[in-house]
Order: structure tokens, then C-alpha cells, then sequence
């Protein structure tokens, strides 16, 4: 097991973890989280031993290996081969190999029969044995399991590493440490360079991983699937969870909510009991019961509770309405030298479509928002935008053209000269920049800080159909909701590059996937894609950028407009006949459980009065009442969470009916 002890970090001047304890077993799935800035990497790099805590201690067996991917700053030997570079991982398995065939030598070079032949050839069995019991003659076969379950192809085994970007050299990486199979796996932002195709991979395989993983991501559907207990790492302390990180969400806003009920309470009886003390602060006859009550403020801890990141929201600066047609490729030819991205592609983008772009890394993904956008030159055919049609665009490489020279500010402002500050600044929170921070020159900005101004930025140009590539990649779990929210009531259309299920289910009515010979329309969300896709998971995508054509689009299922609102129309009205009794219920049980709180209320009150308790009989009387009160009141909450929790599921299988 794997056991920290008093680990405290001190960072920048402040204790960044206070004395924490944590206890991590093999086998286990765990999900660490937290706001940006709690120090999720940093516990990481603790228990890898990258830096050292300043106080406290980290025990581990002499025989468990930990293994840490980091989120980027990989570098792998530029004279490696791919195949050679992931290999590397087995160092001590090919030193094996290499003193086999030096035992080999070493009993050609003696004379049969004599005694030097004879402990060469004891040599060569030991060394023999040991290297079959090692596995290594499986292992070729085990290193292209994996880098295919990772993307790249047969082909690419054979490029050198110098020839992949930044996000292929992160999956070298994994395949290294997937490989190495260490007792503890930690994974940093595993999915950040993953596309549909292998985050399903990549699930399959930590779910079967015989050794525990620990894992920090800011996609909810790859926690939700993999681990089966989270960490909550806040100011801090870390709170443990047993459970996913729905589980934890659910479970920590029923605390919050405890500890505000509580909260209450305990004010409302401070404010009675000061009110009591200075109501009778000069009654003798009151003087012991005025100072029981003082002594009794002066031991109380007041309960604190510590609320999340201020609510904070955007709308989109409103442009005009669209015509039907939004946008329409006709016969698009698009090549890389002698490479066909596309060939005869046809697609049309029409008002109000809410569209996903899924598909394998390398299938053109990138380059098709790029041609929708106008960003990038076509090699035939035609790119027509419809009536009134204003596109913006957001990709990562955008942060690469902000003005260094200026404050997160100042940018804001060039974009949208008649925003107020504090919308500017509204924005900015969004994403992350709070308070002093927007005064900050953009030079000084990392690569993932300047990528959430970008999309910031973005945002603020009025437009009717916007285009993303990849725009939750740096932002956590809040920034994520409120883009999520803000898209959720945009009023136009958009097209988003993404494979964070959790994000686009909520806000997409369309699921394009891009393969390398076609383009194909699933008409629902990611989930309903993937749950309806037919997957073959003997073939994999290829590693090579923009490989492969796409000649035309076909759909799923070509509804006409008509039917598709029959259908929808039929299981709105399913949904609703399911519902009505429960809610009728929720609502008859609300009212309930609100008499409930006055009538305790009203007990608790005159409890609280210093001439109540001169009445035994009313007192003993009061007492019954308010334990049967009580006793209803949490009976009748415990059936409404029971009852919330019947609707939500039932919600959840009408899902985007509405």
C-alpha cells in the first residue's frame, strides 16, 4: 500500500497542503480534483518523488513501483523510432537480452565437454529461464497492442519521434508507462490529446489494470467511468469520497447544504440568546441565566462553510439572425502535397444546428473547422456562407497570435471596444483570471493561460455561428460549466471539435464524425453516437496528420424534418405522462416538509425562551412534539431525495427530448 503521513508543502509563502493523510491500496481507482490551484500536480509529483514535501513522510513496499505522466514536457530520444523509443520501457528486460547473447558467445567460444562449457552452458539456462518467465517473448506483441490501442499505426512504428507533435509525444509517453505497469499509475490530463476512438480504449484498459490509478482530469465522463473513489484536494486538506465524481458532487452539495442548514440554526440561536442577554442584562432576578448564556456564546464555535468559486455567468454579444442555410461545402477538394485530406466533400450547416466533431486523430478533423471558418484555402470546389452569417473561430494556436505587449485587459478591450470593465472582467473570471490578474502583461502568460484568453477573447465578437476546436482542454471543471452554459443559450449555431462527452452532450443536437473516407451525421449526442456507432475495435486511426479523404457526407438515419418533430413530439409527451404523478407528489410532499420547518421552527423558539422550563408539564409535552416533528420531518426528506432521485433518472432517460 501506498501511505502518506503529515505531508505538508509550502509554496510561494503559503502552506499549499496541511498535514495531509491519504492511504491508497493496489488495485484502486481514484480521481483527484479540485479548483485550479490546489496542488493536484503537485501532490502527484510528491508521491512520485519528482519534488520532495517539507514536511511528513511517504511509505511504499520495496516491491511497488510508481509510474507518473505529466501533463506535457515529455521528451523522448529524438533517435529513437517510435517502436524503439516505447521499448526503452523494458531497459532492464533488453539488458537481459543482451546477457543471453553474450552466454550464447561465451559457449561457442569454450571447447565442448570442458569445465569452462559447462558453467557457460549452467550460465545460459539460468539467463534462459529468466528471460522466459519475464514475458519477453511477448513482448513485441504487448507493445503493439498498445501503441495501436493509442492511435498510431503500423506505419508509424517505424517514424522517428522527431517527426510527431506534442500531443502524439504525450501518447509515446503513456505507452511507456502503460507498459512499465507500475503498482501506482498516475496520470495528469491523460485525455488532453485523446480522441473518441482511444479515450474508449484507454477506458477499457485502466478498468482492467491490475495495479491502482490515480488519475486528474477535468473530463467528468472519463472520472465518472473509470474510478470508483475521488479526492477532493481544497485549501489545503484533501476530503475522501467513496465513489465516482458524480458520486462526489452529489454527496459534497448535500454537505454544503447540511453545514447551511446548520449554519442557520446556529445564527438564529445566537441572535436569540444575545437578544436574550441584552434584553435582561439589568434584571437581577435574571443575572444567572444572563451570564449562563454569555458563557455559553463565549464557548461557541461558529460554523463556517466554505462555498465554491462565486457564481459567476456570460451571455454572447447578439448578433443578427441567419438565414435557414448557414454554411454549405460543394465538391471541397482539399490536399497536403501529394496527402488528400478530402475529395468531393458535401455539407451543409443549417440554423440552429448544434454540432459535435468526433472522430480518430489524423482524419481531418482540424482541417474541416478550418475550411468552415475560412482559415484554410481549398484545392477545389466551393465554400458558400448564407444570408447574414458572421463566423468566429477559436483553435489553440490562436494564443499564438495575442499581442504580448498588452494586459489580459487591454486585449479584452481591442475585441470589444463598448464592453464595460466589469463585463470585461465577468468574462476574464470565467476563464479563470481573477482579481490583479487581468493587469498582467500577456508575455507573461503560460501556454494554457494564453489558449483560455484566446478563447475569451473569442467569445466577446458578436457572431450567429461559431466554430471550436478543442476548447476545454485547459479549463477545469467551472469554466467548463459556464462555457457550457453560455453555448447551452446561444441562439445560433455552432460547430465544436471535442471529445469531452460530458461537456457537448448537454448543448449538441448533432454528432458529425469525420473517418478517413467519409463523413457521417448521427442526429443526437455524443453518447447517443457512441452508443450507436458501430465500433470495430481491431482497426485503428493513424497517427498521420490529415491523412485520408472524405467524399461527401451520408446520414444515419435521413428523417424528414416532419418525422423527426412526430418523434420528438411522441416522447415529450411520454415523458410528461411518466412524470406528472411524481411531481404532483415532489410538490404535495414540499409543502409538507416546509409546515414541517415552520412548525419545529416555532418549538425551537419557545425552547429557547428562559420562562418556558418554569412549566414542567408543558415542557415534557413540548419534548414529544418536537421529537415527533423532528422524526416526520426527516422521514419526508429522506422520501424526497428517494422521489428527486426516481425523477432525475427518469429525466435522464428522456434526455434531449425537450
Amino acid at each position: 500500500m501506498l501511505k502518506l503521513e503529515n505531508i505538508s508543502v509550502i509554496y510561494g509563502g503559503r502552506k499549499l497542503f496541511d498535514r495531509i493523510d491519504l492511504l491508497i491500496n493496489p488495485g484502486e481507482r481514484v480521481g483527484l480534483v479540485g479548483p485550479n490551484g490546489a496542488g493536484k500536480t503537485t501532490l502527484l509529483r510528491v508521491i512520485a518523488g519528482e519534488i520532495a514535501a517539507d514536511e511528513g513522510t511517504i511509505q511504499i513496499s520495496n516491491n511497488e513501483t510508481v509510474g507518473y505522466l505529466p501533463q506535457d514536457g515529455v521528451q523522448p530520444d529524438p533517435g529513437n523510432s517510435v517502436y524503439e523509443e516505447v521499448e526503452t520501457a523494458f531497459d532492464e528486460l533488453l539488458h537481459l537480452r543482451e546477457e543471453v547473447s553474450r552466454a550464447q558467445d561465451a559457449i561457442a567460444s569454450e571447447e565442448t565437454g570442458s569445465d569452462a562449457y559447462e558453467k557457460a552452458m549452467r550460465r545460459y539456462g539460468t539467463l534462459q529461464e529468466r528471460l522466459e518467465r519475464s514475458g519477453a517473448y511477448s513482448l513485441k506483441a504487448e507493445i503493439e497492442k498498445v501503441l495501436m490501442g493509442l492511435g498510431f499505426s503500423t506505419e508509424d512504428f517505424d517514424r522517428s519521434t522527431t517527426e510527431f507533435s506534442g500531443g502524439w509525444l504525450m501518447r509515446i509517453a503513456l505507452a511507456k508507462l502503460l507498459l512499465k505497469n507500475p503498482t501506482y499509475l498516475l496520470l495528469d490530463e491523460p485525455t488532453n490529446h485523446l480522441d473518441i476512438e482511444t479515450l474508449r480504449w484507454i477506458e477499457k484498459f485502466l478498468s482492467n489494470y491490475e495495479g491502482a490509478v490515480v488519475i486528474v482530469s477535468h473530463d467528468r465522463a472519463f472520472l465518472d467511468s473509470v474510478t470508483e473513489r475521488t479526492l477532493a484536494l481544497e485549501q489545503g486538506n484533501i476530503d475522501d469520497y467513496a465513489g465516482n465524481y458524480t458520486y462526489y458532487r452529489e454527496k459534497r452539495e448535500e454537505q454544503l447544504e447540511h453545514l447551511r442548514q446548520a449554519r442557520k440554526n446556529q445564527q438564529r440561536q445566537i441572535k436569540q440568546t444575545r437578544e436574550f442577554i441584552e434584553r435582561f442584562r439589568y434584571k437581577a432576578s435574571k443575572a444567572k441565566q444572563v451570564q449562563s448564556r454569555i458563557k455559553q456564546l463565549e464557548k461557541m464555535e461558529e460554523i463556517e462553510v466554505e462555498e465554491s468559486r462565486e457564481e459567476i455567468s456570460f451571455d454572447f454579444n447578439r448578433a443578427e439572425r441567419s438565414g435557414a442555410v448557414v454554411l454549405e461545402l460543394k465538391q471541397v477538394k482539399k490536399n497536403y502535397g501529394d496527402n488528400t485530406v478530402f475529395e468531393n466533400l458535401n455539407y451543409r450547416v443549417e440554423r440552429g444546428d448544434k454540432i459535435a466533431v468526433v472522430g480518430p486523430n489524423g482524419a481531418g478533423k482540424s482541417t474541416l473547422i478550418r475550411i468552415m471558418a475560412g482559415r484554410e484555402p481549398i484545392d477545389g470546389g466551393s465554400r458558400e456562407t448564407g444570408h447574414n452569417v458572421t463566423v468566429s473561430y477559436f483553435a489553440q494556436h490562436q494564443a499564438d497570435e495575442l499581442d504580448l505587449s498588452k494586459t489580459l485587459l487591454e486585449t479584452m478591450r481591442e475585441a470589444d471596444p463598448k464592453a464595460s470593465e466589469t463585463r470585461l472582467r465577468t468574462i476574464l473570471g470565467c476563464f479563470l483570471f481573477q482579481g490583479d490578474d487581468v493587469f498582467k502583461k500577456v508575455s507573461v502568460l503560460s501556454g494554457g493561460e494564453k489558449s483560455r484568453l484566446a478563447l475569451a477573447r473569442m467569445l466577446l465578437s458578436p457572431a450567429n455561428f461559431m466554430l471550436f476546436d478543442e476548447p476545454t482542454n485547459h479549463l477545469d471543471m467551472q469554466s467548463k460549466e459556464i462555457l457550457q452554459q453560455a453555448l447551452d443559450q446561444f441562439e445560433g449555431s455552432f460547430m465544436i471539435v471535442s471529445h469531452d462527452r460530458d461537456f457537448l452532450d448537454p448543448i449538441v443536437n448533432k454528432t458529425l464524425e469525420v473517418q478517413p473516407d467519409k463523413l457521417k451525421t448521427y442526429l443526437g449526442d455524443v453518447s447517443y453516437y457512441m452508443d450507436n456507432r458501430e465500433w470495430d475495435d481491431t482497426l485503428q486511426p493513424s497517427a498521420s496528420d490529415g491523412s485520408g479523404d472524405a467524399a461527401g457526407e451520408t446520414e444515419e438515419e435521413p428523417l424528414s424534418r416532419k418525422e423527426i418533430r412526430r418523434k420528438e413530439a411522441e416522447q415529450r409527451k411520454r415523458k410528461y405522462e411518466t412524470l406528472r404523478p411524481l411531481n404532483d407528489r415532489l410538490k404535495s410532499l414540499e409543502q409538507q416538509i416546509e409546515e414541517l420547518e415552520k412548525r419545529k421552527q416555532q418549538i425551537e423558539a419557545r425552547m429557547n425562551d428562559a420562562e418556558f422550563y418554569e412549566d414542567s408539564d408543558s415542557v415534557s409535552e413540548t419534548a414529544i412534539e418536537y421529537d415527533r416533528v423532528r422524526k416526520e420531518l426527516e422521514k419526508a426528506e429522506s422520501t424526497w431525495e428517494d422521489l428527486m432521485t426516481e425523477i432525475m433518472e427518469i429525466e435522464e432517460q428522456f434526455s434531449g427530448t425537450d
